[in-house]
């Protein structure tokens, strides 16, 4: 078990203890002590946040990992495009080979001009997945969106990733929450998952609980309990396996079938357990989240089904292999309820 690994399972174990959990302890006291200063000189606006000219909705988080956030991007952005809005998605590119010191057109709504390894695997799945939607990376999310508004005179800004990032004014922020993982052990980075104190909720307009199940009752118990707790308008993102299909020929995959299950994503165990009632899993292959696969990842198991999240399968077409399969999920959240005042 590599280190990051073994910290992230710490994050998840409400009874953990020993020295190298005490040491973590260490570290998110500092951790803690930037991110409260950081937050009081915004809310003392002696640190500006700056507006542009189109609205913009924040999508994030207040922990590390995966949430679900970019399925329920891609739900937003798709309800702007068939409003007839003008919409970007701005997103750090986190894992592309781009410099994301520029602004980084992955797609411009039409076109789609570079590959996942060069945008990042969640930019490219949202530019590749998502007709009449500009995606646009860059670290300066204030420089981004007024490259998007300037040169594509957009109406709707959607920050992927966007709670912690408040230099840029949003007029909607939506925190999700994971149904199953919640706040981990409710410590800070790097003792726990959260990025700041659960105070934060302050901030926040709109929560969003993300179910990864098939029974979806205690998501929505717990977004009642939510709802009382912080007074904010909970609801529920059901998230549920649809089919597997072959990447490149899009043929679906016979239930039963003997298969590898392979992921690079932030909390895979999801995704392991979306497969076991349905497929045969022999294997099960685990990598850090947003690694850049190589041919070496697949030795031993070129003959074999391998079936991976469609966040990963964009990395593993350029491979061109037969036998790489994706599990499509099908999302389902009321967006218009969720965008409402």
């Amino acid at each position: 078990m590599d280190l990051k690994t073994q910290i992230t399972k710490i994050h998840y174990d409400k009874s953990c203890k020993g020295i190298f959990y005490h040491l973590l302890g260490l570290g998110a006291i500092f951790y803690s002590v930037i991110v409260a200063i950081r937050n009081i000189l915004y809310d003392t606006h002696i640190l500006k946040s700056y507006s542009v000219d189109a609205q913009v909705i924040s999508v994030g988080n207040l922990t590390t990992g995966g949430v679900g956030k970019t399925p329920v991007v891609a739900g937003i952005a798709k309800y702007f495009v068939e409003q007839g809005e003008k919409v970007c998605i701005i997103s750090r590119g986190y894992g592309g080979k781009l410099s994301n010191k520029n602004v980084n057109v992955i797609s411009d709504g039409i076109n789609l001009f570079y590959k996942a390894q060069d945008a990042g695997d969640e930019p490219y799945w949202l530019a590749v997945n998502l007709d009449g939607c500009a995606v646009l990376t860059c670290k300066d999310r204030v420089k981004a969106a007024n490259y998007a508004v300037k040169e594509f005179g957009v109406t709707k800004i959607i920050l992927d990733d966007g709670f912690q990032y408040r230099r840029l004014w949003r007029d909607i922020n939506i925190l999700l929450i994971d149904s199953e993982k919640q706040f981990g052990n409710s410590k800070l980075l790097p003792q726990g998952p959260l990025r700041e104190d659960v105070s934060g909720m302050k901030r926040v307009d709109k929560i969003i609980v993300v179910s990864k199940n098939i029974n979806h009752s205690f998501a929505e118990e717990y977004a009642k309990k939510l709802e009382k707790e912080f007074n904010k308008p909970v609801f529920v993102c059901k998230a549920e396996p649809e089919y597997v299909y072959n990447i490149k020929t899009g043929e679906h995959l016979n239930k039963q079938s003997e298969i590898v299950a392979m992921s690079a994503i932030g909390q895979p165990e999801q995704f392991y357990n979306f497969l076991y009632d349905d497929y045969n899993v022999i294997e099960k292959l685990t990598f850090d989240d947003h690694h850049s696969y190589r041919l070496e990842d697949l030795k031993g198991i070129k003959d074999k089904n391998i079936v991976v999240t469609e966040k990963d399968a964009v990395k593993l077409a350029k491979f061109d292999l037969d036998n790489i399969f994706a599990l499509k999920l099908k999302t389902r959240f009321d967006v218009e309820k969720v965008l409402q005042a």
